[in-house]
């Protein structure tokens, strides 16, 4: 009786420590979307406060959407689901390709080429913004959405790493099965390779797509018209403090943003823990 009694108050208390931890980890998110239903005078009056005293939801949710400058907020919505999309796609479709070419393919100094590859890990991506800024530049296109999406058109060091370590964990006999009923290395590739390997293209997509929606850095550097500005620098645009800051609609629109990143994690989270099935691919 005393071993089950504590076994049944460990629990409890481990259960109560996890409550409380999740409670700590999203209520920043609950505070943001309580912060948008609050009017503008008194969202910062008893600020720990999740019940608003003064409920502005339209106007708030109003003004955000009329956006700044005369430049409404579906403009800066639709500026980063084209950017990141379309980054999207080109980072996980030119990671793929070069994951396939060390993990596949011979050729010489492939392990000395994928070790500097890796070492890309260990430099700032702030680092590389001066002669991304500087190629971009001669190619004119700075302040393009071009220039927000070039950059990830070449993949991404962390992408090619996991889905080498996925490429070869699977048998080198599928490539040469493939071979002989006539498929070339691309069909191969999407063939037979891309179906087993699809947990890591979809948490690649997952992390690109949601490094890509957030970044912030990119686009101030690159991008100087209002009318090109993704979310992340456009809600800047809400704050004034030589006029009147906009918090009411910075924080329904903070809260727009994230439904897409949202959706998308629901949609493709069960892959996050997905590895490959092995046991059906034996000898």
């Amino acid at each position: 009786m005393g071993m089950k009694k504590n076994k049944q108050l460990h629990s409890i208390m481990f259960h109560v420590g996890a409550c409380l931890l999740g409670l700590i980890m999203i209520y920043p998110l609950l505070w943001l979307l309580a912060s948008s239903f609050k009017s503008n005078e008194t969202m910062f009056v008893d600020t720990y406060s999740l019940i608003p005293k003064e409920w502005d939801i339209i106007k708030n949710f109003k003004s955000g959407f009329d956006g700044i400058g005369g430049i409404r907020f579906h403009t800066f919505f639709f500026n980063s689901v084209f950017v990141t999309v379309v980054g999207t796609i080109g980072c996980v479709v030119t990671s793929l390709f070069a994951a396939y070419a060390f993990s596949r393919i011979k050729f010489k100094f492939g392990n000395f080429w994928f070790g500097c590859v890796m070492m890309t890990m260990m430099i700032p991506a702030q680092v590389m913004v001066v002669p991304q800024y500087i190629i971009l530049k001669k190619l004119n296109l700075i302040d393009t959405k071009a220039s927000l999406i070039l950059p990830w058109f070449f993949g991404g060091a962390f992408f090619i790493f996991l889905m080498v370590q996925f490429f070869r964990g699977i048998p080198k006999e599928l490539d040469e099965a493939a071979e002989i009923d006539g498929c070339g290395k691309v069909a191969t590739l999407f063939r037979v390779l891309v179906p087993v390997v699809k947990p890591a293209i979809i948490n690649a997509s997952i992390f690109s797509f949601y490094w890509i929606w957030q970044d912030f850095f990119q686009p101030l550097i690159f991008i100087n018209s209002p009318k090109n500005f993704t979310i992340p620098l456009a809600l800047n645009m809400y704050l004034d403090p030589n006029s009147y800051n906009n918090y009411g609609g910075l924080f329904a629109m903070s809260v727009i943003s994230l439904l897409p990143v949202i959706i998308f994690f629901i949609i493709f989270q069960r892959y996050l823990v997905d590895g490959i099935a092995m046991d059906g691919i034996k000898g």
